[in-house]
């Protein structure tokens, strides 16, 4: 039988995956096409939507809510008052320094490169910038840096009309603002105004009073080159003002050319004139005679203080309205002033000796119970000598830096390279030239003094004499990273220049100020215990007290660690270089120190109540660079047990006067308490018996920590060289090295 044509009523046969479908039932209904990806869209549109109505709603919101207010009293730049610690004043500052002047006496150029610095699309583009803002705010939480990512509008907004405060509230008023303002001036007028409101530096409001400070001329006689570093300055005022801190002149030359080529791709400036620009070095700083004598420079260093730790930044400083209390007392302040002038500044006679010219002067006093800086004096005059001596870092620290080595030796229980633990009666080797051993960088050999040689010699009595040729080995048996760490840790910055980790530091070539070394020495004198010193008691502005940073004091160093160091240095004053600091009075530790080819001079010493550091620095008026002091004040020479130990003592008798003499209260390391037995002596004509009542150290007169030596010691009243004359540090034959502990080069060191 034919196949039929119609439907077979044979079964298909199964495979796999494939069943028949019962001809009984009926087919299932198709099934629904999913519909949640469009309910998630829909939500998401909505949400989209709420949110843009909200935006709109807050921005019609603040728009009309947020009027253009009256200019702000920062505006007028008031003055700000700064008082003694116990409310006596101190001085005011922050005259008024603003002369407004049209945007048509400004050059072309100087309008220019102000808008290279800080808006190049100011003329077309919208008072806010949203896009700038937001990438600003990312790149503040990110940790790249605070960045405003506002318009000259909005500058001039918060110049004018509100404040410095970083806050939300603040930035949503300039934002609004800025967009209101743009309505109801023109781009001229705004830019007019941004000129003449701009902090520059130097109390100068306004681009006309920057042009007067900066270059002793009105705006209108400006260049390209000068309006540009002026436009550099809005950044960062103070740090690219290179006369005041000319450590800051490589940063700022790089932002003038960042400005002069901004101003070539703007085409504001052609390339032939952009490569015949040379920087435009601003004159010295000439601060308002108000600030005359010390009180610049107690203001000076007061205002550092509160910028440095972040209390206030340097702008709504500049602003004023400020009521500061300082940690300085009037009467010792006084003290050290009158103490300066009639140890060295009466004496000077620059017309008949021409190295009196030279002669700079710095001194602090630190409590180290509380860590305050009690006086501080910075130069002859802050009108005349704009530098402050106190706390400028550019002049080597000599042998003051050696108890560092020590205090380090003794807080790691650090030996010799024969296996010795470190004491005041260690024994080393005081030979002239001698190399150091244990050292993989270049080879070290440094020279004492006068290429004395003092063969075996104790650290106590290397000590006094400022043996640079113990304390060079004694800085590689330590570790020279870890005398850097234990500088740092006493108080000395870790930016220090020239604090680098080999051999050398032990004899000085950092540039610490000193006020850092009186911040060192008064940890010391607190038994190792360290706390930042501070300047400033109390803030106030429009009757609000501002918080003020705490940093609690920390132990350092051990307690043992300090006071033998304190021990060994009470020992210079008694029987070493630093004699002269005996006129105290009272119960005394300290150190000298002498800088390469005797620049500067410091004397560095504490009694139980006071920390004071004492530096004559030498320095050309006309040129600025470093001199030597020979010839100063009548002398052949100027060294740290000299003048600056004279003053330390006049200073320290009469400040801490009609006060009871306090002794040390001194905890000291293993084996410091009492000399070691003597050793044998070698037989020959050489083995002569010492007689005990010609020698301290042998009868134990020169207190805790004196030095014994194996060979003779000379007599208390005659050592064996002039104070002072073992404190320079030597740089023959030692190049830069890296701070690091196994540095393959040692720096140089300075040398007479």
């Amino acid at each position: 039988m034919p196949p039929s044509s119609g439907t077979s009523d044979t079964p298909r046969p199964s495979g796999p995956g494939w069943e028949p479908r019962d001809p009984t039932l009926s087919a299932p209904p198709p099934r629904a096409p999913k519909r949640r990806p469009r309910r998630i869209l829909r939500t998401l549109f909505g949400l989209v939507l709420f949110g843009a109505l909200l935006l709109a709603g807050a921005f019609a919101a603040g728009y009309l809510l947020v009027d253009i207010p009256p200019a702000n009293a920062a505006a007028l730049a008031q003055s700000n008052v700064y008082l003694y610690r116990d409310g006596s004043p101190l001085a005011r500052d922050g005259e008024f320094n603003r002369e407004n002047v049209r945007l048509d006496q400004v050059p072309p150029g100087v309008r220019q490169a102000v808008l290279a610095a800080e808006d190049r699309d100011f003329h077309t583009s919208r008072a806010v910038d949203p896009k700038a803002m937001v990438r600003a705010a990312w790149n503040t939480v990110t940790g790249k840096g605070r960045q405003s990512g506002s318009t000259i509008t909005q500058q001039y907004v918060k110049n004018y009309y509100l404040g410095q405060e970083q806050t939300l509230t603040r930035k949503a008023k300039e934002f609004f603002i800025a967009i209101k303002l743009e309505r109801e001036k023109t781009k001229d007028e705004i830019l007019q105004g941004y000129l003449n409101t701009s902090y520059f530096g130097r109390n100068a409001y306004g681009i006309q009073s920057a042009a007067r400070a900066y270059y002793g001329k009105d705006v209108e006689q400006l260049d390209t080159a000068e309006g540009a570093y002026l436009a550099s300055l809005l950044k960062a005022p103070s740090a690219y003002d290179v006369t005041t801190h000319p450590e800051n002149r490589a940063k700022a030359v790089a932002r003038w050319n960042y400005v002069l080529d901004g101003m070539v791709t703007e085409r504001w400036l052609g390339h032939a004139e952009r490569a015949a620009a040379r920087f435009p070095l601003p004159q010295t700083a000439r601060p308002a005679t108000g600030l005359s004598g010390q009180r610049g420079y107690l203001v000076q260093a007061v205002e550092e203080y509160l910028t440095d730790h972040g209390i206030v930044d340097e702008k709504t400083l500049a602003g004023g309205g400020y009521r500061i209390t300082t940690t300085l007392e009037r009467a010792t302040q006084e003290t050290l002033t009158q103490t300066v002038e009639d140890q060295v500044i009466s004496r000077l006679d620059p017309a008949r000796v021409p190295a009196d010219r030279y002669v700079r002067v710095g001194a602090a006093a630190v409590d180290p119970a509380t860590r305050k800086v009690l006086a501080m004096y910075g130069g002859i005059d802050y009108t005349r000598q704009y530098v402050n001596s106190a706390t400028r870092r550019d002049y080597q620290v000599g042998s003051t830096f050696k108890p560092f080595v020590f205090t380090a030796a003794v807080q790691s229980g650090a030996q010799t390279q024969q296996g010795q633990p470190i004491t005041p009666y260690t024994l080393y080797d005081g030979t002239n030239r001698r190399p150091v051993e244990g050292w993989d960088g270049v080879p070290y050999d440094p020279a004492n003094e006068d290429d004395a040689s003092y063969g075996e010699i104790a650290v106590g009595e290397a000590t006094d004499l400022s043996v640079n040729a113990v304390y060079a080995q004694m800085a590689v048996d330590v570790g020279p990273a870890h005398v850097r760490r234990t500088a740092v840790a006493l108080g000395v910055p870790g930016s220090t220049p020239d604090l680098t980790a080999s051999p050398s530091i032990a004899l000085g070539p950092a540039t610490a100020s000193v006020l850092d070394m009186a911040s060192a020495y008064a940890t010391l004198a607190a038994h190792g215990r360290h706390g930042t010193y501070t300047l400033v008691e109390a803030v106030t502005r429009g009757g609000t007290t501002m918080d003020l940073p705490s940093r609690p004091a920390r132990q350092a160093v051990s307690r043992e660690a300090a006071d033998t160091t304190t021990a060994i240095l009470r020992s210079v004053v008694e029987t070493g270089t630093g004699t002269a600091a005996q006129a105290a009075g009272r119960p005394a530790a300290g150190k000298t120190g002498t800088a390469e080819d005797d620049k500067a001079a410091w004397f560095a010493g504490y009694t139980p109540e006071l920390a004071t550091v004492v530096a004559l620095m030498g320095q050309d008026p006309e040129t600025g660079r470093q001199e030597p002091l020979y010839g100063a004040l009548g002398q052949p020479r100027i060294n740290g047990g000299g003048v600056p130990a004279e003053i330390w003592a006049r200073f320290t008798r009469e400040a801490l006067a009609g006060t009871t003499p306090r002794d040390f209260d001194l905890q000291l390391m293993p084996g410091a308490e009492e000399p070691p037995p003597e050793p044998p002596m070698p037989d020959g004509p050489e083995s002569q018996e010492e007689d005990p009542e010609e020698n301290p150290y042998l009868t134990g007169e020169a207190g805790p920590g004196a030095a014994v030596s194996r060979s003779p010691l000379p007599p208390r009243n005659t050592p064996r060289n002039t104070p002072d004359t073992s404190d320079t540090p030597d740089t023959s034959d030692t190049p830069d090295a890296s701070d690091t502990p196994d540095a393959p080069h040692a720096p140089h060191a300075p040398r007479q």
